[in-house]
């Protein structure tokens, strides 16, 4: 697991048996457009503008692109305790004096994000993030990469699947995110994520509970 605090730098523009299954409903991106105002206030007002795809995932567990300036009003709004950041690149350091400031904590578990075919997630690194969502000391947790696409959005598939969620229902929501740049690749991975070595670990998410 990598963890870091106060490194400099700026991302790259690289994109982004078995348990009973349930369908479960998907959550829907804010629009991307908002993410796009700077600055953050108009006629004196602060403007609470969520970061690029933001959407809540589960209770205390929320998913987005990369935060800018125009996004810390809002994200201060969710009292977090953790931020998930799934770029390898160091963290921003804009970024790194916000979660700083507020007495966020920062995972951060590198995942390459270059475009296919050329993909390769690996799967311990997965694993490895997936129990830091699962651990509830650790929110209100913030889960982004990039655009909030495709690193993002295998590891919110992959939590579905501890949450027994049908694949079609999982797929789904992963290209309500990615639309027209949905990968294949992402896809198969998580329909191939075992799931096996993290069933003994607590979930107490609202989505977990099946009826």
């Amino acid at each position: 697991m990598k963890v870091e605090i106060g490194n400099q730098g700026v991302p790259s523009e690289m994109e982004d048996g078995e348990p009973e299954v349930v369908d479960k409903p998907c959550y829907s991106p804010v629009s991307a457009a908002a993410a796009a105002v700077w600055p953050a206030r108009e006629g004196g007002e602060e403007l609470f503008v969520p970061p690029l795809n933001f959407a809540m995932v589960d209770n205390g567990v929320f998913r987005s692109g990369f935060p800018d300036l125009a996004n810390f009003c809002f994200l201060q709004t969710l009292k977090l305790r953790s931020v998930l950041c799934l770029c390898p690149e160091p963290y921003p350091e804009a970024n790194t004096e916000f979660l700083r400031s507020n007495g966020i904590r920062l995972f951060q578990f590198g995942i390459d994000g270059a475009k296919e075919p050329f993909v390769n997630i690996p799967d311990d690194t997965v694993r490895e993030a997936l129990k830091v969502v699962l651990d509830v000391r650790n929110h209100p947790l913030l889960i982004h990469c990039k655009r909030g696409k495709h690193r993002t959005g295998c590891l919110v598939g992959c939590l579905r699947k501890l949450q027994r969620w049908c694949l079609s229902s999982v797929f789904d929501e992963y290209q309500r995110f990615a639309a027209a740049k949905a990968r294949v690749s992402d896809q198969r991975f998580m329909e191939l994520f075992d799931i096996s070595s993290l069933k003994h670990l607590p979930i107490s998410f609202s989505c977990s509970n099946t009826s």
